[in-house]
């Protein structure tokens, strides 16, 4: 482990947060033991290392992988990338980014890197061989590279992956088993990388719902996360979920809250830019007037 990149880190972002050493070692070690760590003259316990990273508000394991990765801004941007594919669904650009990295050390001597490849991969296997079996079992593989007793937010986020793929397979109740669970494995979490995977979930869920005809229930999560995007103040998908309960409305034939709710969901997307869901509810909105 890279004691030296851990404690420069460490005293980079204590002074970004306007902190002492005093005030990060209060209630946890010295002074003097803060300074080493700094230093990279001391390896830390890990009970230590988690208390500081509490302390300055990030999670411990961005420091593990800030001292066991070479070249880790290489790694996130790879990261960042294939992000970006998923948010855009542009599979063939994943493909390629994954191609690229599949036989380089720091991908395949690296659990953790490997997942995120594995995990991509099999995104990608679904979506342009739609080759089922095998996108689970890659799926399934990047989850037990470093699943142990409770889920971290990048296997929970693998299980969604799962439960898009079998919703869009028509196994509702399925993809129901995984999004259920995956509530509960989010709520043991301590603190989330991405917040957006809450609206996420929450939003994948009510779709599913929708197809099993359960509009209530549908109606009830879509209203939850809402609060939950607004109290972030996070719009990630704040129109979907507004479109969202307005096409629950339209199914039960409520046509007045239909088009309340899908007019909120086009002032989001106005203020958003996004031309093709403004255009798609103008025209839901007039054949509902």
């Amino acid at each position: 482990m890279d004691l030296l990149a851990i404690g420069e880190k460490i005293r980079e972002l204590r002074k970004l947060l306007g902190l002492t050493q005093k005030d990060v070692a209060a209630g946890i070690c010295t002074q003097a033991q803060i300074s080493k760590i700094e230093n990279g003259d001391v390896d830390p316990y890990g009970s230590t290392l988690y208390q500081i990273s509490q302390r300055l508000g990030v999670d411990v394991n961005y420091f593990f992988d800030i001292g066991s990765t070479p070249r880790l801004d290489y790694v996130k941007e790879v990261g960042r990338q294939l992000n970006i594919t998923r948010r855009n669904f542009n599979y063939e650009e994943m493909k390629q980014l994954v191609e690229n990295e599949e036989q380089n050390p720091l991908f395949t001597q690296n659990r953790k890197n490997l997942q995120l490849l594995l995990w991509h991969k099999g995104i990608y296997e679904y979506e342009l061989n739609h080759n089922i079996e095998k996108a689970f079992c890659l799926l399934d593989e990047a989850i037990t590279l470093t699943h142990s007793k409770h889920f971290t937010e990048r296997e929970i986020e693998i299980l969604l992956s799962k439960g898009v793929i079998l919703f869009e397979e028509g196994r509702l109740e399925e993809a129901l088993s995984i999004y259920n669970p995956a509530k509960e494995h989010l709520r043991l979490l301590p603190h989330l990388q991405d917040e957006t995977i809450i609206s996420r979930l929450y939003y994948n869920t009510a779709r599913t719902l929708t197809r099993l005809e359960q509009y209530e229930q549908s109606i009830a999560i879509c209203k939850e996360a809402i609060h939950w995007c607004i109290e972030k103040d996070n719009l990630f998908i704040l129109g979907e979920l507004h479109y969202h309960i307005g096409y629950n409305y339209e199914l039960i034939k409520n046509n007045q809250l239909a088009i309340k709710y899908m007019e909120k969901a086009l002032t989001v997307f106005d203020l958003q830019n996004d031309k093709k869901y403004f255009v798609f509810i103008e025209s839901k909105l007039k054949s509902l007037a």
